[in-house]
C-alpha cells in the first residue's frame, strides 16, 4: 500500500485474510456460501482496509505469527455497491492507494460495451446495483450482448468459484427512501441466496457467490442485508469506535449550533456565523500549516440550500446567500472557487458569476474549491475532509439523513488529530430550523441509533450560548498587584525627594480591576494579543545617579499598592518549556498491535529520516545480521552446522503455509525426504524472511557474507534461524530492549521536531506495546466547557484570550490545594489534567490485573533561577477509594521514570489536634518513600507510610 495503515486498520487485514481463507475452504469443502462481515464506523477507512486485503491476496502476505499465505495472482474481485458514484470513488481509492495493482486492474462494468462470458482473472470489477435492476441494460440480451450480467456471473461461479471473491459495499446508503433503500437490498441479496429469474418464457438460475465480504457500518444493517438466510456461513470482524476514536482519523467533536431565538436570529444570521466559523478554520489551519510545512488544507464551507418548487431551481434566495458570504469574506470569489452538485448539466449564475457544477466525489482533491452549493447530493457517499464548516437550509430533522451529512465532515485533513490547536478538531454544522428540543432529539437519536456510525462526540449549542469556548496561551500580559510591606520604602518615598507624576491609568479588567490589553486577531486568528505596556507613573532618576524606580500602572499607586518585581505570567513561554521538555506520559490500550521488531525498525527509520540519529537503522540491521552470525558461528564450533544444512536441503522446515483455501500445509523435519530444489530454498527463504518479519534480512546478510563457492550458505544459515525458536526469542528481546534503548534516549529530541514527526512516533509506541511510552505536550488551544458556576482563576496556564480568566469548578478538596499552592512565594501558574483527553499527562495502573488510565488531577508551575521552571504533579485522592494504593503505585514508578519533575505527590487530607482539617503530602521523588510504597500491600499500610513520611507544608 501506498498508505500506512493504522494499527486497528492493520490488524483488519490481518483477522479479514484468516476469515477469507477460512471461508473459501468451507465453501469447497461444503458448497455453502460464506460470509465474511467488516462491521465498521463511519471514517474507519472501510474502502482502504478492503483494498489492503485485495492486494494481500493478490500477492501474498505473512502474519505476525509467521502463518504465510501465497499469491493468488488470478483473483476475481467483483465490487458491488449501490451507486456509479460510490463505485468511481471506491476505484479511485483503490487506484490511488494501492502500490502493486497495475494499471487497467480495476475496471468498472459499462452498460454499453461489457459483454463477456467470464470474468477475467487478474481484476477488480465494479458493479452497481442500478446496473443491474430489472430495466438496466446489462441483465437483457441485444444485439450488442450476448450474455447478460446474471450468465456472465453464473458462469464464472461455475468455473472459477476457488477464486473469486465477491465484496458488497453496504456502508453508504445515504439517506435514501425506504422504498430506494428496500430495492437495493434486494438486489443484493440475491448474491447471498442466488437469484432465479425468467427470461423469454425460461426460468433461469444465477447461483449464490462462494465466498462474499459484507463492508457494513452497522450491525443493524448487516444484518438486514443478510437477512434470515440459514443456509449461509458467516463469521464478522467488529472495529469498535473506540479504535477509530482512538487513531486521530476523525474529529474530535461535531457542534450542531441553532438559534435560541429563531426570529431574531434568522437564517441569515447563522449563515453569517457559519461564514465566520469557516474564515477562522481557514486562518488557523493557514498558521498551523505553514509553521509545520505542510500543505495547506484549505477548509471548504458547505451550503445546504432547499429544493425547489415551481419550476425554481431552489426556494433559497442564492443570490442573496452569495452576495452574504462575499460580504463577510470581503473580497469576491473567482472562477472555480464556487460551485455546486445540484445536477450534471445545470448551469447557474449568480451575481455575474458563473458556478459550475461538479461531482461530489473531486471536490476533496480540487484545492482552488472553497464554497460548495448542494441540495441532497453530499449525504451519500462522499467524502471531504476539507469540509470544516457546514450551513443547511432545509427543514429537515430525520435523525439518519442528519447523520449522514455529518459522517462526511468527521474525518481529518490531515489524517492526525491536531495536538497544537484543538480548535481544528471540530466540525460546525449550522442548522437554522432547528431549535433546542430538536437539536436535542437529533443528537440523542444518533448516539442511540446511529452512535456505531459516528464514532465522534456530538453535541448541541444556541447561537446565543456557546457551548465550548478556547482557551489559549496567547492571552493578556497583566500587571501583578500584591499588598504593600509596611517595612519597606514606598514609591511616594523617593530617596531624592521628588515628586512622582502620573500619566492616565489604562482601561481595567471589570473581572479582576487590573488593567490589561484587548487582544488582536493578527495570528492566524488565534486571538493572540500583542503585549502594550498599560499607562504608567514615572518616578524621575535620583540625584546621585541611582537608577529611577520602575514604572508601575497609576491606579496601583493611588490604591497604595506595592511594585510586584516577580515577572509576569507568560504562558507561551511555560508551554515552550514544557514541550519542549519531552516529558513522559502513557497510551494504555489492550492489546499489542505489532511486534517488536517492527516497531523497532520504523523508529530507528524514524530516527534516521529526521535526522535525529542518522545511524539508527544501520546500527539496528547490524545488530540483527551479527545475531544471526553469532547463531551460525556457534553451529560451526559445536559441529551441528552440516547435520542442520543438509536437513535444510533434504527437508521441507515447519513453517505453517495456507493453500488459497485456507487449508495449512503442515511441513516438518521428519517426512517428505524428497531432496529440494533451488526453487524450493528459496521458498524456504521467502518463509523465513516472512518469520522475520518481511524485512529482507535473509538479502541483507547474503550481501554480506556471500560465499562464491557455496551460493547456497548464506540462504541455508537465514532459514536455520528462522527456524529455531530460542533465535525468534532472543531477536524478539532485543528488538523490546533496543525500542525502549532508543525512546528513552532520543525522546526528547523528537519533542522538537514537526508534529508529523511525533505523530509517528507516538503512533510507533502506541502499537509496541500494552503500556507504551509517549511524549507529554498541552496544545497551545483547547476547546472546553467552561461550567458558568466555576471560580475564575487568572493562574490557569490556559485561559480566555481576551480576558486571561479561566472559569474551573473544582470541588472543595481542589479549590482549597489550588488556593495553598497559589501562596507559594516561587508559584507561577497551574494546569487542570483533564482526564481522558487526547494530550492529557496519564500514568498506567494495574487493578484486578488490568492496565488502566490514570489522569493525575493537577500540574503546578513555579519558578526556579537555575532551570526557569519546575513542574509538579499533585493529585489530592481520598484513602477511601480502591484505587487508592494503585494510583500511589502508579506515580511512584512514575518518579523513577522521570526525574526531571519537580514535586509527584500523593495528597491526603487530616485534621490536627485543633480540628483545623490540613493536607498531608506523599512526596514519591523521595526515594525512601517511593520504595516503601511500592512495597505495600494494602491502603492501610499506605495509610500508615503517611503517618510516618507525610509532610505538611
Amino acid at each position: 500500500m501506498k498508505v500506512n495503515l493504522i494499527a486497528f486498520q492493520d490488524k483488519a487485514v490481518k483477522e479479514l485474510r484468516v476469515d477469507i481463507a477460512d471461508a473459501l475452504d468451507s465453501y469447497r469443502r461444503r458448497g455453502k456460501t460464506q460470509v465474511v462481515s467488516l462491521q465498521a464506523p463511519t471514517g474507519a477507512g472501510k474502502t482502504i482496509i478492503a483494498a489492503s486485503l485485495i492486494e494481500d491476496i493478490f500477492f501474498g502476505s505473512t502474519l505476525a505469527d509467521g502463518t504465510t499465505f501465497d499469491e493468488q495472482p488470478e483473483a476475481i474481485f467483483v465490487w458491488l455497491s449501490d451507486s456509479p458514484e460510490l463505485n468511481a470513488q471506491s476505484k479511485q481509492k483503490i487506484e490511488l492507494k494501492t502500490s502493486k495493482l497495475r494499471f487497467g486492474q480495476c475496471v468498472t462494468i459499462s452498460e454499453e460495451s461489457f459483454d463477456m462470458e467470464m470474468l477475467e482473472d487478474g481484476h477488480v470489477y465494479f458493479l452497481n446495483t442500478q446496473k443491474i435492476s430489472r430495466s438496466g441494460k446489462l441483465t437483457q440480451h441485444s444485439d450488442d450482448r450476448q450474455y447478460t450480467i446474471w450468465e456472465t456471473l453464473d458462469n464464472t461461479i461455475q468455473n472459477k468459484s476457488d477464486h473469486l471473491y465477491f465484496i458488497i459495499d453496504e456502508a453508504h446508503r445515504g439517506a435514501k427512501s425506504k422504498r430506494e433503500a428496500g430495492t437495493d437490498t434486494t438486489i443484493m441479496q440475491r448474491f447471498i441466496k442466488g437469484y432465479t429469474y425468467t427470461e423469454n418464457g425460461m426460468k433461469r438460475t444465477m447461483r449464490s457467490m462462494p465466498v462474499i465480504l459484507g463492508i457494513s457500518a452497522t450491525a443493524e444493517r448487516f444484518n438486514t442485508l443478510v437477512g434470515n438466510t440459514t443456509n449461509v456461513g458467516l463469521m464478522k470482524y467488529v472495529i469498535t469506535a473506540d479504535e477509530v476514536r482512538g487513531s486521530g482519523l476523525l474529529k474530535d467533536r461535531i457542534v450542531i449550533t441553532y438559534p435560541e431565538d429563531p426570529t431574531k436570529n434568522n437564517d441569515i444570521v447563522l449563515l453569517e456565523a457559519a461564514v465566520e466559523e469557516w474564515l477562522k478554520k481557514c486562518k488557523r489551519w493557514y498558521q498551523y500549516t505553514s509553521e509545520q510545512h505542510y500543505a495547506n488544507v484549505d477548509p471548504v464551507l458547505v451550503v445546504q440550500v432547499c429544493q425547489g418548487s415551481g419550476g425554481a431551481l431552489s426556494d433559497t434566495n442564492l443570490e442573496d446567500v452569495l452576495a452574504k458570504i462575499e460580504e463577510k469574506v470581503g473580497t469576491p470569489f473567482k472562477a472555480g472557487e464556487v460551485v455546486h452538485c445540484f445536477g450534471e448539466g445545470t448551469t447557474v449564475e449568480l451575481n455575474g458569476l458563473h458556478i459550475p457544477h461538479v461531482k461530489a466525489s473531486e471536490i476533496a482533491d480540487d484545492h482552488k474549491i472553497k464554497v460548495v452549493f448542494f441540495k441532497e447530493a453530499l449525504s451519500t457517499g462522499w467524502d471531504c475532509p476539507r469540509a470544516e464548516t457546514m450551513m443547511s437550509f432545509a427543514v429537515r430533522n430525520d435523525p439518519t439523513y442528519i447523520a449522514q451529512l455529518l459522517g462526511r465532515m468527521v474525518r481529518t485533513p490531515l489524517q492526525m488529530r491536531v495536538m497544537r490547536d484543538e480548535f481544528l478538531n471540530d466540525v460546525k454544522l449550522y442548522l437554522p430550523h432547528f431549535n433546542k428540543d430538536t437539536v436535542k432529539k437529533v443528537v440523542e437519536e444518533l448516539q442511540s441509533s446511529e452512535g456505531g456510525e459516528i464514532p465522534t462526540e456530538i453535541n448541541g449549542e444556541s447561537l446565543e450560548e456557546p457551548t465550548y469556548i478556547t482557551w489559549t496561551v496567547h492571552t493578556p500580559r497583566r500587571a501583578r498587584q500584591v499588598e504593600p510591606d509596611p517595612n519597606q520604602m514606598s514609591l511616594f518615598d523617593s530617596p531624592s525627594g521628588g515628586a512622582a507624576t502620573t500619566e492616565t491609568p489604562a482601561a481595567v479588567s471589570p473581572a479582576t480591576n487590573t488593567p490589561y490589553v484587548a487582544p488582536t486577531t493578527n495570528n492566524g486568528g488565534n486571538s493572540a494579543p500583542e503585549y502594550i505596556p498599560p499607562r504608567t507613573v514615572t518616578i524621575p532618576a535620583t540625584g546621585n545617579g541611582q537608577p529611577a524606580a520602575p514604572v508601575v500602572p497609576a491606579e496601583e499607586i493611588l490604591q497604595g499598592k506595592q511594585l510586584e518585581f516577580a515577572p509576569e505570567l507568560d504562558r507561551v513561554e511555560i508551554i515552550d518549556f514544557i514541550n519542549a521538555k519531552g516529558y513522559l506520559t502513557y497510551f494504555v490500550r489492550q492489546d499489542r498491535i505489532n511486534d517488536y521488531l517492527k516497531s523497532l525498525l520504523d523508529l530507528a527509520t524514524l530516527l534516521t529520516h529526521n535526522v535525529i540519529y542518522q545511524g539508527a537503522r544501520d546500527e539496528v540491521i547490524d545488530d540483527i545480521v551479527g545475531l544471526i552470525r553469532e547463531y551460525i558461528d556457534d553451529l560451526h564450533r559445536t559441529g551441528r552446522y552440516d547435520v542442520l544444512a543438509d536437513q535444510v536441503l533434504q527437508f521441507k522446515l515447519s513453517v505453517q503455509v495456507f493453500d488459497p483455501f485456507g487449508k495449512a500445509l503442515q511441513e516438518n523435519y521428519f517426512n517428505d525426504f524428497t531432496l529440494m530444489s533451488e526453487t524450493d530454498l528459496d521458498r524456504q527463504v521467502r518463509n523465513a524472511d516472512a518469520k522475520l518479519g518481511r524485512y529482507g534480512f535473509p538479502n541483507i546478510y547474503g550481501g554480506r557474507y556471500y560465499d562464491e563457492e557455496n551460493p547456497n550458505a548464506h540462504k541455508i544459515d537465514c532459514v536455520l534461524f528462522a527456524a529455531d525458536d530460542a533465535c525468534r526469542a532472543k531477536l524478539g528481546e532485543y528488538a523490546k530492549n533496543k525500542l525502549r534503548e532508543f525512546s528513552r534516549k532520543y525522546r526528547v529530541a523528537v519533542a522538537n521536531r514537526s508534529d508529523a514527526c511525533k505523530k509517528k512516533y507516538r503512533e510507533i509506541m502506541a502499537d509496541s506495546a500494552v503500556v507504551s511510552e509517549q511524549l507529554f505536550a498541552i496544545p497551545e488551544n483547547i476547546s472546553v466547557r467552561e461550567d458558568p458556576d466555576g471560580i475564575e482563576y487568572e493562574n490557569h496556564l490556559l485561559a480566555a484570550p481576551d480576558t486571561g480568566i479561566a472559569k474551573i469548578k473544582l470541588n472543595g478538596w481542589e479549590a482549597a490545594l489550588i488556593e495553598e499552592e497559589s501562596k507559594r512565594t516561587d508559584f507561577v501558574c497551574w494546569l487542570r489534567n483533564p482526564s481522558r483527553a487526547a494530550w492529557a499527562l496519564c500514568l498506567p495502573y494495574d487493578i484486578g490485573g488490568e492496565k488502566k488510565s490514570f489522569y493525575p488531577d493537577f500540574l503546578i508551575v513555579r519558578s526556579d533561577p537555575s532551570v526557569d521552571y519546575v513542574v509538579d504533579i499533585l493529585e489530592p485522592h481520598g484513602n477511601q477509594y480502591v484505587d487508592n494504593l494503585p494510583k500511589a503505585k502508579a506515580l511512584a514508578e512514575y518518579a523513577k521514570a522521570e526525574d526531571r519533575l519537580g514535586r509527584i505527590q500523593l495528597i491526603h487530607k487530616t485534621t490536627d489536634a485543633g480540628g483545623t482539617s490540613r493536607f498531608i503530602r506523599l512526596d514519591l521523588t523521595d526515594m525512601a518513600v517511593r520504595d516503601k510504597v511500592l512495597r505495600a500491600f494494602s491502603n492501610d499500610e499506605l495509610d500508615h507510610i503517611f503517618e510516618t513520611d507525610g509532610i505538611i507544608e
